[in-house]
């Protein structure tokens, strides 16, 4: 009798698969199909560590913001709890600073930072501020020059302030910036546009505005180039005391200061997906290893530690997934959401991932009475990716990546089916 149990439970096993395969296998297909899209999906269940559904989970593929899941687990592996700001030495009647790449300084729209703010202001010291340890082009490898005026492309720096993007603002008769960085000039009145335009110089702070048809007040956030004497001039200006600039070497016996938990820095760059923190947060991590501001160092270093089980290795070149130089396959993607649910609670991740019907960039989709997507989108001009978790209405936890790439229909409809595909998982499986 044994032995007829274990071969009828062999057959449903058998039969389960077939069926989990013909389940997925045919809206994949379709999909793949309708949008001359390249489809990478896999479904993966923890709980039996097996995959449950592969296609073409071993081929690579573009992923946008999903390098995002990469820079969050590398924090969460080298930062801990909290976010370090800067590092400092005293010299006799001198402080002297350096940043470590913290994105939170007077970024107001995210954080409510006081202690780095409080702690310079209230040195009887003078104060020195070096760049020596940054090892980096403020934009990274593959990145698209044209985006410079983008609120999303801001410069990589040591230490940023007010997020390396100012609001301009746009009165009736004049212009604002906060912080002030800019200077303007204005396009010839007959090349009045539909709407007006504000555009920066590519490697100046110099705006050209353009009226628009109808030319009301409006306000833009565009990133500031930064160097050295800018940090100084804003740091001056905001602390209402100088500081001047030094080249020195940072000790090893340097301070350093914390700032903000770590865990609302990763809510932003989770949920919002801020390139701009993903791209701080990743030349953080390569300052703790190394003591150098340098992605390249840091990706390095950080596959070789942390992620060298991965079933394909990644093809990493930044923080945020701005260059179309990244390249992972579907099953990296998915073992690296396994390494991160061992680490962290599911509960925990529940509030720093986006959230289908809730929070994020997938508020809006995945909608249910209990929500069941939680992770972490990405997306460029032709593509698409979703990976994370799912948990089904039988309480079953998957993890699943699903990356489509080179399709020529509107993104809006490529998510559409892969809702309906991810819904029907919920329900059934």
């Amino acid at each position: 009798m044994p032995f007829f149990r274990g071969c009828w439970y062999g057959l449903l096993l058998i039969l389960s698969s077939c069926s989990v395969e013909r389940y997925f296998n045919a809206p994949i297909h379709q999909a793949e199909s309708d949008f001359k899209d390249h489809i990478g999906f896999v479904v993966y269940d923890p709980a039996k560590q097996k995959a449950i559904y592969t296609h073409q989970g071993d081929r690579y593929f573009t992923p946008a913001s999903n390098t995002k899941i990469f820079t969050y687990y590398a924090s969460l592996m080298v930062l801990g709890d909290s976010i370090p700001a800067l590092r400092y030495i005293q010299r006799q009647d001198s402080l002297i600073f350096w940043g470590t790449g913290d994105p939170s300084f007077l970024y107001a729209d995210t954080y409510h930072e006081t202690k780095v703010y409080a702690f310079l202001q209230r040195q009887s010291s003078a104060l020195f501020f070096s760049s020596d340890n940054f090892d980096a082009e403020h934009y990274g490898p593959g990145w698209a020059w044209d985006d410079h005026n983008e609120y999303y492309q801001v410069d990589r720096t040591p230490f940023p302030i007010y997020g390396n993007i100012a609001t301009v603002k746009k009165g009736l008769s004049s212009f604002t910036s906060v912080p002030n960085v800019f200077n303007y000039t204005m396009a010839d009145s007959s090349h009045t546009e539909k709407r007006s335009r504000m555009i920066r110089h590519v490697d100046a702070n110099a705006l050209r505005y353009t009226p628009g048809i109808t030319d009301w007040p409006r306000q833009w956030k565009i990133p500031f180039r930064s160097d050295d004497q800018l940090v100084a001039k804003l740091l001056s200006d905001t602390l209402r005391k100088e500081v001047k600039l030094i080249s020195r070497k940072m000790p090893p016996e340097a301070r350093v200061l914390y700032s903000v938990k770590a865990d609302s820095v990763y809510k932003v760059l989770m949920q919002a997906s801020d390139n701009f923190i993903a791209e701080q947060l990743l030349m953080m991590c390569a300052n703790a290893m190394s003591d150098t501001l340098s992605p390249e160092v840091g990706i390095q270093r950080l596959k070789k530690e942390f992620l060298s089980d991965l079933p394909d290795e990644p093809i990493w070149i930044d923080g945020s997934g701005l260059s179309r130089y990244n390249l992972f396959t579907p099953r990296s993607i998915v073992k690296l959401w396994e390494k991160i649910y061992a680490r962290v609670p599911y509960d925990r991740l529940r509030q720093v991932l986006a959230v289908g019907g809730e929070s994020g960039t997938i508020r809006n989709y995945y909608k249910a009475e209990r929500p069941f997507i939680v992770g972490k989108t990405g997306s460029l001009n032709n593509n698409y990716t979703l990976s994370g978790f799912l948990v089904t209405k039988r309480g079953r936890t998957l993890i699943f990546s699903w990356m489509n790439n080179n399709f020529a229909v509107p993104s809006s409809a490529v998510r559409a089916r892969m809702e309906t595909v991810l819904k029907r998982i919920y329900e059934k499986y």
